[in-house]
């Protein structure tokens, strides 16, 4: 089975990073992928991201280090994206 690969426009979820003092935990935020680097591991590229947030929309982009793939199988990885999942 061929692996999806990111494009602009595509629609993921965003690992938040949550509060250093855990009062806000790490959630996952719906996001549109806005930018697309080359292949990285496991031929899964960098992404810049369009996060959108109940107070508001973020931006994380390639020239900011973007987001990296995090396959949800190892647990939500903070500042990671993944394919949303099936429901």
């Amino acid at each position: 089975m061929a692996v999806q690969q990111p494009s602009v426009n595509r629609q993921v979820h965003y690992v938040s990073a949550g509060s250093a003092d855990g009062k806000f935990p790490s959630v996952c935020r719906a996001a549109t992928i806005t930018e697309v680097a080359g292949a990285v591991a496991d031929g899964v590229p960098l992404v810049g991201l369009m996060v959108v947030n109940p107070t508001g929309v973020h931006f994380r982009p390639l020239s900011e280090g973007g987001a990296g793939y995090a396959d949800t199988v190892y647990g939500l990885v903070p500042y990671t994206w993944h394919w949303p999942e099936r429901v």
